[in-house]
């Protein structure tokens, strides 16, 4: 199958780095390319691509604000965005926001090519390692300290969080609670005497019922709860 990929970027030679190089892969079309997130509705819409790669910060609006936009929409496709930074808040808003993960400018050309792969297969490009990152990243702040726009976030964040939990079975939240203290599917397994298999079933119901895109905003949302850090043999209670 060809990769449809639209590239968004507002440095023209940035653009064409990243087409010249994308663009070798006999499995990856270069569909269009974008210089703003303001072109980004419009050209999804006449160029259908299956993976948008989108930089974060453009003029008049940004990768953030486009992506939120974007992931909003049915059948919208998946979003890998590009960024400077290993973990900081935009990276956190975008994930939220439906990301599929993100990639940083001077990661090289063979990785680029394997996260637009890995993306339209639909697996985040979300290493466990770079999920521990991102979650030790946060949890420098209180847990209630983002909101959806990446902004502070109100207290009833963290109660509507301990709700969207509660709405899972048991096992599915415990695996939940698992995947937020950034562990591995062989180390979840582990820890609940699952199988790995068993545990990517309970990790897809989650995504599922919850209506997330990626194991990170599992992880987000058990942060928000303040349930991150809990000892696994510890019940929490409201």
């Amino acid at each position: 199958m060809t990769i449809r990929l639209l590239i968004v970027d507002d440095d023209p030679l940035v653009r064409a780095g990243l087409a010249l190089m994308l663009g070798g892969a006999e499995d990856i079309e270069i569909v269009g390319e974008g210089a703003d997130g303001d072109e980004v509705p419009g050209l999804v819409g006449r160029l259908a691509p299956d993976v948008v790669l989108m930089d974060i910060r453009m003029p008049r609006t940004d990768g953030l604000t486009a992506t939120e936009r974007l992931r909003a929409l049915p059948g919208a496709p998946e979003v890998i965005v590009l960024t400077t930074f290993h973990a900081d808040e935009q990276v956190l808003r975008a994930l939220r926001a439906g990301a599929a993960g993100f990639v940083l400018k001077d990661t090289p050309p063979a990785d680029i090519v394997g996260a637009v792969r890995r993306v339209a297969a639909g697996e985040p490009v979300l290493s466990p390692a770079v999920t521990r990152r991102l979650m030790t990243h946060v949890a420098q702040r209180p847990a209630a300290a983002f909101g959806a726009d990446g902004t502070e976030a109100a207290p009833p964040r963290r109660a509507a969080a301990r709700r969207r939990l509660d709405s899972l079975a048991a096992r599915e939240r415990d695996v939940a609670l698992a995947v937020g203290q950034g562990r591995t599917n062989a180390e979840i397994a582990a820890a609940l005497y699952m199988s790995v298999p068993t545990v990517k079933t309970h990790v897809s119901r989650v995504l599922a019922k919850l209506g997330l895109n990626n194991r990170v905003q599992i992880a987000l949302i058990v942060h928000d709860a303040g349930l991150a850090d809990l000892p696994e043999d510890e019940p929490d209670s409201l």
